[in-house]
């Protein structure tokens, strides 16, 4: 995929793409990642010990499912990447060979499915924590006069439904919300199989990770369930939509599981603060801009924009939740830097203050 280069963006760190040295370059990567899988899994062991409450992979959809699925969406994009390179460098059998040693080296695949693993392990621990942050006590009192206070009285959503209406507007904005969970699968698998180098792919890669768990933490920092499920009055009036499935769903998840934590398929999806659904689209988006990707960049943030409107009309998410995943996304993308690279952006140590001359 080309680069496009924006002049107002800081440049990322620009190393070989793909030589061997590259790669073996990532050793302490790996290992930072590993360290990180292994010290999350032990927090969520001990508080799976604290709470009384296994954890838990409802049918395999958590962890073995969305792991599968992004093996098999690499290995398709992979013969894609190989197909559109192949046909640049000269469409003949020595650079398809060429090509294919670069591309798809066993070195390189080894790196990208511990790099899978590794991320979805992240994410099914970032589940489970999220599922037993039901027994908090939620905020969400607070969280409401805080919207009222700073929108002058008024509720957010009841305001954007009067704005965009509680009919037409309702359709496009569930479908945006929805693909979520695609763009976030399409993020991370992508950059692995498209980008030149694989350190750069990495750096998405622990960004995407420490996205979960960043937001974990913001989940128990203040635990809130969201407008739809603190004052569902406010959303009566909006159509039923796929999103409207998901509130349903979500309130009889959360209700069962507090009857009865031990019932094997009790599991939880609620929680509010901060919203992940904009921390990890800003996530994608930082990287993008981090990457150069001007267009993507400028398609990104439009679709930014779009699941803050839905997120906020639907009522899935506070004023304040919006603000924490923007400011969790920006220090998720510096720990993947920082991680990689092992020092800090050349566009913040630039401005470090330089000592006086004598």
């Amino acid at each position: 995929m080309g680069v496009a280069r924006v002049e107002s963006l800081p440049a990322s760190e620009e190393t070989p793409a793909e030589s061997p040295r590259n790669e073996e370059r990532l050793g302490p990567t790996v290992a930072l990642i590993w360290a990180t899988v292994l010290v999350f899994g032990a927090i969520t062991l001990l508080w799976s010990a604290h709470v009384g409450v296994p954890m838990r992979d409802p049918n395999g959809k958590m962890f073995a499912h969305k792991l599968l699925g992004a093996i098999a969406l690499f290995a398709v994009l992979a013969v894609v990447d190989v197909a559109i390179r192949w046909r640049r460098a000269g469409h003949t059998r020595a650079t398809l060979v060429e090509v294919v040693r670069r591309r798809l080296a066993p070195r390189r695949l080894a790196l990208v499915l511990a790099g899978l693993v590794a991320y979805h392990l992240i994410y099914i621990c970032y589940r489970n924590l999220k599922s037993w942050d039901a027994f908090q006590t939620p905020h969400d009192a607070w969280m409401l006069s805080f919207d009222k206070a700073v929108m002058f009285g008024h509720s957010p959503a009841v305001l954007l439904h009067d704005l965009l209406g509680e009919h037409t507007a309702a359709y496009p904005l569930a479908f945006a919300y929805k693909i979520f969970t695609y763009v976030c699968t399409a993020a991370v698998v992508g950059s692995l199989a498209f980008l030149d180098s694989i350190r750069k792919a990495h750096v998405m890669l622990v960004a995407a990770m420490w996205t979960w768990i960043i937001g974990t933490a913001s989940y128990y920092l203040i635990p809130t369930l969201g407008p739809v499920f603190s004052a569902p009055q406010e959303f009566a009036g909006l159509p039923h939509t796929s999103v409207t499935s998901m509130v349903i769903g979500d309130a009889k998840d959360r209700a069962f599981f507090l009857a009865d934590p031990q019932n094997p398929k009790a599991f939880v999806g609620v929680s509010a603060f901060a919203s992940l659904h904009v921390g990890f689209t800003t996530t994608v988006l930082l990287m993008a801009a981090y990457l150069r990707k001007r267009l993507l960049t400028w398609l990104l943030a439009i679709y930014l924009l779009v699941v803050m409107v839905a997120t906020v009309y639907f009522g899935w998410h506070f004023l304040l939740d919006l603000a924490g995943g923007v400011v969790l996304a920006a220090a998720a993308v510096l720990i993947g830097h920082v991680t990689v690279y092992r020092r800090m952006p050349r566009w913040i140590s630039s401005r470090s203050p330089r000592p006086a001359a004598s």
